[in-house]
C-alpha cells in the first residue's frame, strides 16, 4: 500500500503537527495538505498543492486540514479534488482519521486544551519541532490566524520535558519550541509560568539536549529570565526571530501591536550587546493600509537599525473579516514594490553578515544526507565531504554567497 504524503505549508508549528499527523495516518493511501492562511498567497498555495496532489496521486484520498481549512472549510470541501476537510483541533485526534464525516471542523474558539498526542520521532529531520503553545489572545488588525488557531493555550512543562527527553533519546540533537504566540506561554497554567521558566526547566531536566531554539518571539514579552537565557546559556542557539511587522509607530498602532519602533531597536541592541553573535530575524509587512512613503522608509531603515539578517517579508494581504481589510488600502503594485525593496535591503544585510563568517569554524547540525545544515546562528552551510545526518560537524567556512556559506570539515 502507498504511504501517505504530508504536505506542510506555513509555520514551524504546522511542521510539528504534521509529524503527529504522520503517526496517525501511517499506511494509508492518502495525501494530507496541512494548510496555511497567513496571507492570501498562502491560501492560493494551499489550493495549488491540493490540485497538484490530485494529479500526482489520482487514487489517493485527499484530506485538507490546517488554518486555511479551519477558516474556510466549506470553500475547500467544494473543491472537486478534496475528499475530506478536518479542523485544526480535530487533526491531532486519532479518531478524526477514521471518522466517516466528509467535513469534521469544530468551533476552534471553544478549544481549551493543547494537542494530547505527541510525535515521538521526526524521521526526516535532525531537528525536531515541539509544540508548547497554540492559539493567540491578541487581535492584530491584519491577522486571521486566531480564527484558525483559537485562543492561547499552553502545554504543561512536564509533558514538554518528557517529549523532548524522548526525542533526544532517539537521536535528535536540536529542538525548536514552537507556538502561534510563543512568548504568551503560561498564563493559563497553574502558577502562571513564563516561557523563560519553561526553557530553564527544559535545560535543567534534559541535560543531554545539545541545542535549543525558539520560534518567533514577541519582542515586548521577552522578560529578564528569557533574556538571560538567550544571551548567556550556550545551549540556546544565538538566533532570535522577532515579530516586528513594521518600523513606523503610526502603522504599529494601526496594526494594534503592543510595541513601538524604539522598543524594537532597544531590545536588539540589548541582545547584541550581551551576546554579539546573536543573529536577528524578523517578520515585516510592506504596504499596510494607510502606509505612506515616509512610513515605509521607517520600516526600511529598521533592517539596518535592528541588524536583520534573517528577514521574512510579506506584502500586506487583506484578509476577509479583519479590521485592516476595511482600512484605506495601498495599491497592490506599491505593496509589491515596497516588499521587493525590503527584501533587497535584507539580502544586502545578510550577505555582509555571511561574508563576516568566512574563516570561522562553525558547529553544523547535518540536516541533509552528507553535506548540508545550519550553523548556530542559523546560516545555511554546504560542503562537499559526506557526513552522517544528525551529527554535529565542525566546518571551516571558506566562502559566502548572497544566501549561504560554503566550507570544509575542520
Amino acid at each position: 500500500m502507498a504511504e501517505p504524503d504530508i504536505i506542510s505549508l506555513g509555520c514551524r508549528l504546522n511542521i510539528a503537527e504534521s509529524e503527529t499527523i504522520r503517526t496517525l495516518v501511517g499506511g494509508r493511501d492518502m495525501v494530507v495538505v496541512n494548510s496555511c492562511a497567513v496571507t492570501n498567497s498562502a491560501v492560493r498555495e494551499t489550493r495549488s498543492a491540493i490540485r497538484r496532489a490530485r494529479r500526482d496521486r489520482p487514487g489517493a484520498q485527499i484530506v485538507v486540514t490546517g488554518c486555511a481549512a479551519q477558516i474556510d472549510p466549506k470553500g475547500f470541501a467544494a473543491m472537486p479534488e478534496v475528499d475530506r476537510v478536518i479542523g485544526n483541533a480535530e487533526k491531532l485526534l486519532p479518531e478524526s482519521w477514521t471518522a466517516p464525516e466528509a467535513m469534521l471542523v469544530g468551533d476552534i474558539m471553544q478549544v481549551r486544551d493543547t494537542a494530547p498526542h505527541l510525535a515521538v520521532a521526526f524521521a526526516s529531520h535532525a531537528r525536531a519541532f515541539v509544540e508548547v503553545q497554540n492559539g493567540c489572545d491578541h487581535r492584530c488588525t491584519f491577522c486571521a490566524i486566531p480564527f484558525g488557531r483559537g485562543n492561547s493555550r499552553s502545554v504543561p512543562a512536564g509533558g514538554v520535558i518528557e517529549r523532548i527527553r524522548t526525542l533526544v533519546d532517539t537521536g535528535h540533537r536540536e529542538i525548536v519550541l514552537t507556538g502561534v504566540d510563543l512568548t504568551s506561554y503560561g498564563p493559563d497554567l497553574p502558577g502562571t509560568p513564563s516561557l523563560g521558566l519553561l526553557v530553564e526547566r527544559i535545560l535543567h531536566h534534559v541535560p543531554t539536549l545539545e541545542r535549543l531554539r525558539l520560534s518567533s518571539l514577541d519582542s515586548i514579552e521577552i522578560d529578564d529570565r528569557l533574556f538571560e537565557l538567550l544571551t548567556s546559556e550556550p545551549r540556546m542557539m544565538p538566533h532570535v526571530h522577532l515579530s516586528l511587522q513594521a518600523g513606523d509607530d503610526m502603522i504599529l498602532r494601526r496594526m494594534k501591536r503592543r510595541h513601538n519602533r524604539a522598543e524594537s531597536v532597544r531590545v536588539v541592541e540589548r541582545l547584541k550587546t550581551a551576546r554579539p553573535d546573536i543573529a536577528i530575524g524578523a517578520d515585516l509587512i510592506a504596504g499596510f493600509p494607510t502606509e505612506t512613503e515616509a512610513m515605509f522608509r521607517n520600516s526600511l531603515a529598521l533592517i539596518d537599525d535592528c541588524d536583520i539578517v534573517h528577514p521574512h517579508i510579506f506584502p500586506y494581504s487583506p484578509r476577509e473579516g479583519t479590521p485592516a481589510a476595511r482600512m484605506p488600502q495601498v495599491e497592490s503594485e506599491v505593496r509589491k514594490r515596497r516588499a521587493a525593496m525590503l527584501r533587497e535591503a535584507g539580502a544586502a544585510r545578510r550577505a555582509t553578515w555571511l561574508q563576516n563568517l568566512v574563516g570561522t569554524v562553525q558547529p553544523i547540525l547535518v540536516e541533509r544526507p552528507g553535506d548540508r545544515g545550519h550553523a548556530p546562528a542559523f546560516a545555511e552551510v554546504r560542503w562537499n565531504a559526506g557526513v552522517d545526518i544528525g551529527t554535529v560537524q565542525p566546518i571551516l567556512i571558506t566562502g559566502a554567497s548572497a544566501a549561504l556559506l560554503t566550507g570544509t570539515p575542520a
